[in-house]
């Protein structure tokens, strides 16, 4: 018998690793930003591999749509995640804050406009994205990932912005981000920063043009028009999951929402990241996020989970209001008051979820209003706020609400975990834990208690414990350092998302 070459002897040895192993080695140079075009021609099974990695989350924008269809055609089975980057125009600063009182209503306008430009068509783009993946075969999931953003956003006053794709909670987050802000070098004193720090505030405008409406004066004539168009796009069954991020601080209509998720049939998922209202009457937006979470309960029939999280900023009400014999003629309040009839509408739009999450957006006393028939025999994890949670809030509203939440609980037979204070439940062992972490302490009368205790007992044999840990009130800096240190158990933020606002406030010297 001829000996062996050296190099059938090399892949002999190899191929007798176990294939976890080999996987191992061959990340190892992909971590370390080798070459990955010579990566692929060692071996069929690398080049198998390195498709799988490149092809798993792809980003796209409107150029890149031309021929797309035809390029991942052969790959399209390999594709999970996808970032669809609506890249504004560029801006100078010229038109990073317009000035409204030196400019007219159609010149201002012009200046914050969102709609179809020769870069970035979103009408155009988005006809193309949902008629390419409207072919495509159906798979287990499929995540679609939007954000609309100018490059420019971070050139002027909010220079510590990123714009990134999502990271999976088994990837880190933060590197990206810190790499991209220390980059930076915050020395701009006709934008309000000097040697790394923001010694005046930004323009009320600055913040009216990166918060404006998108598509609000064209190309449509109407909001009619506009939900007419959304309307005849083609259904997009392959969409399993949607992320619509805090990084798009430009404003989606919530309507426009309402009839784009509808294109999506098979949508299990939802990541909605809204800011609140800065210059535009509140309660209208609740009005139109009543219609918004109406739409899901009817059209979304197959959603599991639903995560809202409404960000703020604590310093830009200052900025914004304007006062005239006392009274706030921009209604922008210090703090907002989430809308009861949003809370009940949530609530019921719930009714058939695995998994909801609402905050700040939604109150906790509102949502646990829920009528007499009103079942949740699928929901294994709720996460709520209430502005109720403060040391000097009314204790007996307090109290009314905890009890409220134990009536709800009562009919959530899967509930594994509930945190407006935390009450989690062990599947695999017969106990559920009342949890108490926050900065102030609370005495739980033993009214509360035994109405929590009433939930127990539906299950023979468990026990109740109730468990209070108290947090150094110096550690909050803002209420993304609050959603860290609470520490959820489900996700209530996408993880780039929650590094994002704690960055800006660490800029912010909040």
């Amino acid at each position: 018998m001829l000996p062996m070459s050296p190099q059938k002897q090399h892949w002999s040895s190899w191929n007798r690793l176990p294939r976890e192993i080999r996987l191992l080695i061959l990340h190892e140079p992909m971590r370390a930003g080798c070459s990955q075009g010579h990566l692929a021609t060692v071996s069929r099974e690398w080049q198998i591999e390195i498709e799988r990695h490149n092809f798993a989350r792809i980003r796209l924008t409107p150029s890149r749509l031309v021929n797309f269809g035809a390029l991942i055609q052969r790959n399209q089975a390999l594709v999970s995640y996808i970032w669809f980057c609506l890249e504004l125009d560029d801006y100078d600063c010229t038109t990073c804050a317009p000035d409204g009182t030196r400019l007219t209503l159609e010149e201002w306008g012009e200046a914050c406009e969102i709609s179809d430009t020769d870069k970035c068509p979103i009408t155009a783009a988005f006809r193309d994205l949902f008629l390419i993946l409207s072919t495509w075969d159906f798979r287990p999931d499929l995540i679609l990932d939007i954000s609309i953003y100018s490059p420019s956003d971070s050139e002027h006053c909010f220079p510590y912005l990123t714009f990134m794709p999502d990271t999976p909670s088994n990837m880190s987050s933060g590197y990206g981000i810190e790499k991209a802000r220390s980059s930076r070098h915050y020395h701009d004193p006709q934008h309000g920063w000097v040697a790394g720090f923001r010694h005046a505030a930004p323009p009320r405008y600055a913040i009216r043009k990166v918060f404006h409406s998108v598509m609000e004066r064209g190309p449509f004539d109407s909001d009619q028009l506009e939900l007419q168009w959304w309307d005849q796009l083609p259904t997009f069954p392959a969409v399993t999951g949607l992320l619509l991020r805090q990084q798009n601080r430009r404003l989606w209509k919530p309507p426009s929402l309402a009839h784009m998720f509808a294109r999506f049939p098979r949508l299990k998922d939802i990541h909605y990241q809204p800011w609140r209202e800065w210059d535009f009457p509140q309660h209208i937006t609740d009005k139109d996020y009543q219609y918004l979470f109406e739409s899901i309960r009817l059209f979304n029939s197959s959603l599991k989970r639903l995560v809202v999280f409404e960000n703020f900023n604590q310093q830009y009400p200052a900025t914004m209001q304007r006062f005239l014999n006392g009274v706030d003629l921009t209604q922008c309040d210090s703090l907002r008051k989430p809308d009861s009839a949003v809370s009940r509408i949530v609530a019921l739009a719930s009714l058939k979820l695995e998994q909801l999450a609402a905050s700040f957006i939604v109150d906790a006393s509102s949502f646990f209003e829920v009528q007499p028939s009103w079942e949740w025999p699928s929901l294994t994890s709720l996460t709520l706020t209430s502005r109720l949670l403060t040391p000097d809030g009314d204790l007996v509203e307090i109290e009314a609400m905890l009890q409220k939440a134990a009536a709800a609980a009562m009919k959530m037979p899967q509930l594994g975990l509930a945190a407006l204070f935390r009450y989690q439940a062990f599947r695999n062992i017969p106990q559920a834990v009342v949890l108490w972490r926050g900065t102030w302490k609370f005495a739980m009368k033993p009214s509360i208690t035994q109405t929590w205790e009433a939930v127990i007992h539906q299950y023979n044999g468990w026990r109740l414990d109730f468990v209070e840990e108290q947090l150094n009130e110096t550690t909050i800096k803002s209420h993304g350092h609050a959603v860290q240190h609470l520490m959820h158990a489900t996700q209530i933020i996408c993880p780039v998302s929650l590094r994002q606002i704690q960055t800006e406030q660490k800029a912010l010297g909040a």
